[in-house]
């Protein structure tokens, strides 16, 4: 069956908070999520999964340095994550706070390690944000981010894609 890792940070619990939504949205594709905090992890837990989802609260303009450091280490593993689905999600104070950026940084890092990203068409495009603790709106969004990524790594396990 297929698997998906979702590795966050949260240091208030509102990112925290969105992977309740996103999980409900993975579970309901039928696939199976394992949820781990990225100070207790090494890198290599990543490869053991068909597709990695981070959150991160936005800390001016980008992610928190617990996810980077994570990310950096990740260096040594560099192409064996390549064909794995990959997304992001965060949190963040303000509606011009940096979530965005904060998001294309983690897809950034996933992209140089050949993972595969798919963006939203109708909402939050790049992936789920929150502004402060997540309202009905990002609830929602984080909902359907869930659904698509398992869907996509349904598709991509499958080779169906």
């Amino acid at each position: 069956m297929a698997k998906i890792l979702i590795l966050y940070y949260s240091r208030t619990g509102n990112t925290e908070e969105m992977i309740e939504y996103v999980e409900k949205g993975i579970k309901k594709e039928g696939v199976d999520v394992e949820i781990k905090k990225v100070q207790d992890v090494s890198p290599e837990v990543m490869l053991d999964y068909d597709g990695i989802i981070i959150g991160s609260p936005t800390y001016y303009g980008t992610m928190a340095a617990e996810v980077k450091q994570l990310i950096d280490e990740s260096v040594k593993f560099h192409g064996d994550l390549a064909g794995k689905p990959g997304g992001a999600f965060t949190s963040a104070a303000n509606l011009g706070g940096g979530n965005e950026t904060t998001i294309i940084d983690i897809l950034k890092a996933m992209l140089i390690h050949g993972m595969v990203i798919q963006g939203d068409p109708k909402g939050d495009h790049y992936g789920p944000v929150a502004i402060g603790r997540p309202d009905e709106r990002a609830k929602g969004e984080c909902t359907r981010f869930g659904e698509n990524m398992a869907k996509l790594v349904k598709r991509l396990k499958q080779g169906t894609a």
